[in-house]
């Protein structure tokens, strides 16, 4: 296996691979599910790559020597002022076509009150939006979002967190 790195950055890597396959390396990230009845918990923000705010799960980045479970207690602290038990929904690869980037997806419960300090380069708006609500806007387009945030969205439409 001949790897070439073409460039590496600080959350990722361009790869050619066997002089064939471009790759792209990512950091792993989570995201985190949190309901209050129908409700469902997001942030919005303004994501540079599409050039469009985004309604999305709270999520970020694992960093080096965290574990996902960490993570995503740091990111909940962090983004929504929010701690409380975490369990894993699942984890995926976001394209694996062509790139490593794994993802894995907590549901929050028995919430309570927590304060860490925001990342410095984030300006994020918290948004309530009932579950059935932001499906059809993410449906129809009229809302950008992540791909682990519309799979949560789909757990929480599927299972019986509804009511």
């Amino acid at each position: 296996m001949n790897r070439k790195y073409i460039y590496q950055g600080h959350i990722l890597s361009l790869v050619v691979q066997d002089n064939k396959w471009e790759i792209i390396e990512h950091a792993e990230a989570v995201a985190v599910l949190i309901m209050r009845g129908r409700e469902v918990l997001g942030v919005m923000q303004h994501r540079p790559a599409i050039n469009q705010t985004t309604w999305e799960l709270p999520a970020g980045l694992i960093d080096e020597g965290e574990t996902p479970l960490e993570a995503a207690n740091r990111e909940l602290a962090e983004e929504v002022q929010l701690t409380g038990d975490l369990e894993l929904i699942t984890q995926f690869y976001s394209s694996p076509g062509f790139t490593n980037e794994k993802l894995y997806v907590f549901e929050a419960k028995n919430l309570s009150e927590a304060y860490a300090e925001p990342d410095s380069d984030e300006n994020i708006q918290l948004s309530w939006r009932d579950v059935d609500e932001v499906w059809e806007d993410i449906k129809q387009g009229k809302v950008a979002a992540s791909s682990p945030t519309v799979l949560a969205l789909a757990y929480a439409r599927g299972a019986n967190h509804v009511v």
